[in-house]
């Protein structure tokens, strides 16, 4: 029935530059949910399984755009925590690369670091070196995605 697809949550990722993409399209297949995916014409990609959303380049561009496609209840991942505050407001469910669960208990708090960092940044020049990703963060976000969805019943 067509309402029901309607109101079955969507995965949204945040795919510029995600390195779980594979693995949020992967879920959806699973648990039988439709995924978008948000780029810029930077980052643009096709993957079977997924709807893909190609945006302008510009700054945040592709994050206004996921924002603008939130329903209540859909599943988003990014690691952008401006991005996650807006999700949050419009009550859809928030993860992060590497499994870490978003929520107006931490989100605050969340921003408040970045800010921070931002201000370092300015001041020293520089930031800190993202380590390379690991098996154990793929498996984490794989983890907490499928758990929190099995946990909803959808």
């Amino acid at each position: 029935m067509a309402g029901d697809e309607d109101n079955k949550p969507r995965i949204l990722v945040d795919a510029d530059g995600c390195p779980v993409v594979d693995a949020a399209i992967s879920l959806a297949a699973r648990h039988q949910l439709s995924c978008v995916l948000f780029c810029d014409t930077s980052h643009e990609l096709e993957k079977i399984g997924a709807k893909t959303i190609v945006v302008d380049q510009g700054a945040d561009s592709a994050d206004f755009a996921l924002a603008n496609h939130i329903r209540h209840g859909d599943i988003v991942v990014t690691q952008d925590y401006g991005l996650a505050a807006m999700a949050l407001a419009k009550k859809a469910c928030v993860f992060n690369q590497d499994g870490r669960q978003y929520t107006a208990d931490n989100i605050d708090m969340l921003l408040n670091v970045r800010y921070e960092r931002s201000k370092q940044r300015r001041k020293t020049g520089r930031g800190s070196r993202i380590p390379k990703r690991t098996q154990e963060q793929d498996k984490s976000f794989y983890q907490s995605l499928h758990g929190h969805i099995c946990q909803r019943d959808i």
